[in-house]
């Protein structure tokens, strides 16, 4: 069973915002914080950001928390 989250595309900061449904301005604010939090992502160019959808799992992968294994 395949569980990824997201497909093998490349996402803007508006389309990942709208699949984790937090604001555009969260993931700017991530991407400048120091250091970095949030997916890693590519620099296009000056003004475009983009985020791998393998870098996405990853990263949402890695913030997962199982309330089972908390307990212990």
């Amino acid at each position: 069973m395949d569980t990824r989250l997201v497909d093998g595309k490349l996402y803007s900061t508006a389309e990942l915002a709208l699949l984790l449904g937090i604001d555009p301005s969260s993931l700017r604010r991530w991407r400048t914080a120091n250091p970095p939090c949030g997916p890693a992502f590519v620099r296009v160019s000056p003004r475009v950001v983009k985020y791998a959808a393998e870098d996405i799992e990853v990263w949402l992968q890695s913030a997962r928390t199982d309330p089972l294994a908390a307990v212990a």
